[in-house]
């Protein structure tokens, strides 16, 4: 009996070994490093959605998933999984408090109406945001209300309001089910607000939108999907700093999307996944993960054993190289299961350390994970230091090709038991909002 465990621990510890090897072989530095440089490079302007910039990363990808051989999704006409939604265009807004007309940087709305029109309304609350208060907390519970709101927020936070304002008065997503917002934010100092008049105008338009999905088809499960999925757009041409304007999004989410390419690449290879498998680039995640949020109603929920989705894994994570987390940790054993599979080597995942930046919520996880689908991001960003994020200085020259690459090899390993159909995740709560 103890020759034999003997034996086993020998035949594991050299398939683990042997897996390594593999991966290291199959997904090179060099490959990783060619993929992100062409979708965060300079040409394709920050792959904001709507514009002529999203459709030329869209191109790129879908050639190769064609390199690779992957199939289209059933019921799609190509790799395009194309959807539309009503597109709100801002037309024109004044806000003016004590009398005085604020500039248009000093000020924006968030209004699900045609138009709105505010003359010194008595049902207008005015809250504030505060220099000691948490920015994003605040204007969530803000921004998400069907109160009229003016909302006072201190100059501390001049590049969050700067970052809001270029998404609010850009052309967006109409939400649905929004309810009838009517927000309106300012920037400065008032300690007494005597009078408000505000005043929104907009016009809405049906556009076009479109995921790219490959899909590598199952030996003996065919009808158990696991996904692997990053967002390929960003936010496109900002308020030049420096001279430059082209927010370039190579870790967000250049870095995720090349991970997506690259395992297509490298199960393709081997050729013995078990379940099938879905590789999937978002569009609109920046707009509010409008893109996986269509994606899950074209999948049958309970046949998609696990989602692995991949964000900003550009930089090594606080814990240093080797290290990535995992959101939702506690909510399935889907952390466990990956490290169980690393076990033999240097990668370790972490539980989310940044729970008050609601990180589950804000990528595109949360879409699958609504319906119970045992839906991650593996990141490795440093979201509470990252001085990048969401500016034009996030570029490919400040990512770590080394640290990427090591993350993507450890999700493939990681993932095989999920993908030969050994481990099947436990589902998650079905999130509440």
């Amino acid at each position: 009996m103890a020759r034999k465990f003997l034996t086993l621990i020998i035949v594991t510890a050299f398939s683990a070994q042997a897996f390594g090897q593999n991966v290291n072989k199959l997904i090179s530095q060099k490959y990783v490093t060619d993929v992100i440089s062409t979708l965060a490079s300079n040409d394709m302007r920050g792959r904001e959605t709507f514009t002529p910039d999203i459709e030329r990363a869209a191109r790129y990808i879908e050639s190769e998933f064609k390199k690779i051989g992957l199939k289209p999704m059933k019921g799609d006409d190509g790799y395009r999984q194309n959807f539309t939604l009503t597109r709100v265009i801002p037309l024109k807004a004044t806000v003016t408090l004590n009398g005085k007309t604020l500039s248009g940087d000093s000020s924006f709305a968030i209004c699900t109406l045609p138009s709105m029109n505010w003359n010194n309304d008595s049902d207008i609350q005015v809250a504030r945001i505060s220099a000691g208060q948490d920015f994003r907390a605040e204007y969530r519970k803000y921004a998400f209300s069907n109160k009229k709101t003016l909302v006072l927020v201190d100059p501390k936070f001049e590049a969050y309001f700067k970052l809001l304002s270029d998404r609010y008065t850009k052309p967006s997503i109409k939400p649905k089910n929004s309810g009838e917002r009517q927000v309106v934010f300012v920037m400065g100092n008032f300690p007494d607000v005597k009078s408000i008049q505000a005043s929104y105008e907009s016009r809405t338009e049906e556009s076009p939108l479109f995921n790219v999905v490959g899909v590598l088809p199952g030996k003996s499960k065919r009808n158990e999907y696991v996904i692997f999925s990053g967002h390929y757009d960003h936010l496109g041409i900002l308020t030049p700093v420096k001279g430059d304007s082209i927010a370039n999004g190579a870790d967000d989410d250049a870095s995720g999307t090349t991970a997506v390419i690259t395992l297509a690449k490298y199960f393709k290879k081997l050729h013995n996944n078990a379940r099938t498998l879905i590789f999937a680039a978002f569009t609109a995640e920046e707009k509010g993960e409008y893109g996986s949020q269509h994606f899950a109603q074209t999948v049958e929920p309970d046949k998609v054993v696990a989602m692995f989705n991949i964000e900003m894994i550009g930089k090594p994570s606080k814990w240093g190289q080797n290290s990535a987390f995992i959101t939702g940790y506690e909510r399935s054993d889907f952390g466990k299961i990956l490290q169980k599979n690393l076990e033999g080597t240097d990668f370790k995942f972490y539980p989310d350390p940044y729970p008050s930046q609601d990180l589950f919520y804000r990528s595109d996880n949360a879409s699958l994970a609504r319906v119970g689908v045992p839906a991650h991001t593996i990141s490795t960003d440093q979201i509470d230091i990252d001085k990048l994020y969401h500016t034009v200085g996030d570029e490919v020259s400040t990512l770590d090709m080394a640290n990427i690459t090591s993350a993507i090899r450890a999700i493939a390993l990681s993932s095989r038991t999920i993908v030969n159909g050994t481990d099947t995740p436990t589902r998650v709560a079905k999130l509440e909002r």
